[in-house]
Parts: structure tokens; C-alpha cells; sequence
């Protein structure tokens, strides 16, 4: 094995890999609070597949190239140059490969070497490591910078007799560097769209055949601005609300009755993050390293509560708006800028353990759901 993956980093692979697998294992439960009423559990599922398979790269390239940082004090996640950094051999991973002998012959030479020397090949290995790097991120699905958006829905508001879209779209925020999932609900006025999409009873056209999910926007016209405004307006800095009356204010034919934003993280693993004293010196207690972590998510929803109607006026005009929700008698939630929010916790059956004994539970959680996993099973609610 290599050095460089013993001691903390590999204890920290080990925590982020078991809980990005136990989260897999929640939302595959149709009955989990995510899959009720919702396709929040279906959209999240491909983008924790793209921040499994980066966390897999990051551990070929230690392999081979001995730096990576993360977020110790903070959101537990690695720092944002490391997504950089894989997105940028993500580019040139073609290239690099070509010059690196296939994996057999390299196997071969590292059997070879052992026998001849009586010693670890360690450059071979390195080498090894960095073809499956390479190979591995050169398939592309990794969590990049900013994932661009896809429709994954499309059907017909029979009130409006306007279609509507449920897309999504990700970030890895730079600056709190934490991997955030979108999706948004969208009427289309654009009358081209409605003409097309929309019978004269107010169904969707079974004539139109939609190929879901499909790259961008449904909408060809409006699909290149909405990639350049989701680019834009992803920052986990902007509240829900700021982005969808930003997109509500961009696109006079697009009327954004939902926005979801899901934020994974805080993760939090013993001996090596830093981001809250209480929970790492209890988990520190914990006999088995790989049950001693915490991973937090967050989903934030603003909603429409009214759409303001169009004003034709003879010397000015003013488009339809929308009037969102926010709840102000919670003071978090107007803090956030969301209608509602739901906040949710993962921990190992021995890690829940120790803070239950710990007399920790309620302090810790709070208004968490918390979901705790042991095996293959996890019990929600608890």
C-alpha cells in the first residue's frame, strides 16, 4: 500500500467513501424523507455518483502526487483547488495516457522488479496509479466546478396552459467548498414552446417525442443564456430566493415557481477535521475509525406564492413576476432566504452510540433528521 495513503489520509478516504455509500444507501430507500412527494432523492443519486468517483480520483493521485488539502476547519470536504486540479487533468487525460504503459505491461514489470530486487516498486506503483487516474477521470463524470444543467422533467400546468421544466444543475463552491446540488420547477410563456408543447386542452403534446433527460434547458432559444445564468448564479454566498428573483428578473418568458438547493456538508471525521470541537472529541471516542464520522446535508426550497400579471401599458410594459415565499416567523429560514429548509445527518450506529452516551444527542442535532446507518440498512427519525 502506498505511504501515502496510510495513517490520517487514508483514514479520511475510508470515513468519506463509507459515508458517501451510506447517503447511496439512503436515497435507494423510496421511503426516505427525500423521495416523498418529490424527485429530490432521483436527482441527487447521479451527482453523489460524479463526488464518489472525484473522491476515487483524488485517491489514485495521492498515489502518485503527494498533496491534497481539505476544508479541516470548515466543511470537511477537500479545498477547491483539488476539484480544479482534477477538472484540468480531466482535459489533458488523453495525452498523458499515451505516454504511460497499459496497466498489464506495467504489472508485469512490477512482478518483474520484486523478484529481480526484493524490494516494493515504488515508482512503478506510482505509475500504476497514475494510469488509473488518468483512466478513471478521463471518462469525465466527475463533480466539476460547475456541472451544467439538464432537463429532467417536462410536463403541462393545465391553469396557465404553460409547460413547465424540472431541471437541475451542480457547483462546488469555491469559497466554503461545499458540493451543492440545484434543481428548479420552470413555466415557459415562450410562445413558440407553448404552441409546440401544449394541446388546446391544456395536455402535453403526445406528438412531440422528449428524449428526458436532455442537456440545458428544453427551451433551444433560451438554452445558452440559462447555461450562462445558472454559471453565474450558483454561489452558495446567493440565498435561494436571490437566485430565483435573479431568474425570474433575466428571462421574461421563464416564470420560476420552485427552486431547491441541496447542500452536502458538513462532513466531520475524527482526528482530522476540525469544524466542531464537541462532535470530533465524541467521535474521537469511537473503537472503529471507519464508524467515526458525521456527514450533514441541508436541502433549502423557495417557492411562488403568486405571479404578478403582465402590465401592456400604451408607453411602457411590464413583465409577469413572480412573489416568493419566505418564512419569516423562522428566523433561520429568513436568515437562509427559503420558504422551508430541511436539515439531515448521517452517522454509523457506533458513532450515534457514542454521542447518545455522550448525553449529546439533542445538543448536537438539534432540528436535524437524523438517519443512522448500520450495515446496509438505515433507520431514519430516530
Amino acid at each position: 500500500m502506498n505511504a501515502a495513503l496510510e495513517g490520517p489520509v487514508g483514514q479520511y478516504f475510508g470515513s468519506i467513501h463509507a459515508a458517501l455509500a451510506g447517503l447511496e444507501i439512503f436515497l435507494a430507500d423510496r421511503n426516505s424523507p427525500l423521495y416523498r412527494n418529490s424527485v429530490v432523492g432521483e436527482v441527487v443519486v447521479p451527482y453523489l455518483a460524479r463526488l464518489k468517483s472525484s473522491f476515487s480520483c483524488w485517491e489514485n493521485r495521492v498515489g502518485f502526487i503527494d498533496q491534497f488539502r481539505i476544508s479541516r476547519a470548515e466543511s470537511g470536504f477537500p479545498v477547491f483547488q483539488n476539484v480544479l486540479e482534477l477538472e484540468n487533468d480531466r482535459q489533458t487525460a488523453e495525452k498523458r495516457l499515451a505516454s504511460i504503459p497499459v496497466a498489464d505491461a506495467l504489472r508485469a514489470e512490477m512482478a518483474d522488479f520484486i523478484l529481480r530486487q526484493k524490494v516494493f516498486p515504488t515508482d512503478l506503483q506510482a505509475r500504476m496509479a497514475e494510469r488509473l487516474y488518468l483512466e478513471q477521470i478521463g471518462k469525465g463524470d466527475i463533480f466539476s466546478p460547475f456541472i451544467l444543467p439538464e432537463t429532467i422533467r417536462v410536463a403541462v400546468n393545465p391553469k396557465t396552459m404553460r409547460p413547465y421544466y424540472v431541471v437541475c444543475w451542480g457547483a462546488f463552491d469555491g469559497t466554503s467548498t461545499l458540493p451543492m446540488i440545484y434543481m428548479s420547477t420552470i413555466e415557459d410563456s415562450s410562445e413558440k414552446i407553448v404552441n409546440l408543447l401544449v394541446t388546446p386542452d391544456g395536455k402535453l403534446n403526445p406528438d412531440q417525442d422528449i428524449p428526458l433527460p436532455i442537456g440545458g434547458l428544453l427551451n433551444p432559444e433560451l438554452a445558452s443564456r440559462f447555461d450562462d445564468f445558472t454559471l453565474k448564479n450558483s454561489a452558495y454566498s446567493l440565498s435561494p430566493v436571490t437566485i430565483a428573483t435573479n431568474l425570474d428578473k433575466d428571462f421574461e418568458e421563464l416564470h420560476p415557481k420552485q427552486l431547491r438547493r441541496i447542500v452536502l456538508g458538513p462532513f466531520y471525521s475524527a482526528g482530522i477535521t476540525e469544524n466542531n470541537a464537541r462532535i470530533n472529541d465524541i467521535l474521537s471516542k469511537v473503537r472503529k475509525l471507519e464508524n467515526a464520522w458525521l456527514l450533514t446535508w441541508t436541502v433549502q426550497e423557495v417557492f411562488s406564492k403568486a405571479e404578478r400579471p403582465a402590465q401592456r401599458g400604451f408607453w411602457s410594459s411590464t413583465p409577469a413576476s413572480e412573489e416568493f415565499h419566505i418564512d419569516t416567523d423562522n428566523l433561520e429560514a429568513t436568515r437562509m432566504g427559503v420558504s422551508s429548509f430541511e436539515k439531515h445527518a448521517l452517522v454509523p450506529h457506533e458513532a450515534y452510540q457514542a454521542l447518545y452516551a455522550a448525553g449529546d444527542v439533542a445538543a448536537i442535532f438539534g432540528d436535524y433528521k437524523v438517519h443512522v446507518i448500520s450495515g446496509n440498512q438505515v433507520v431514519s427519525e430516530v
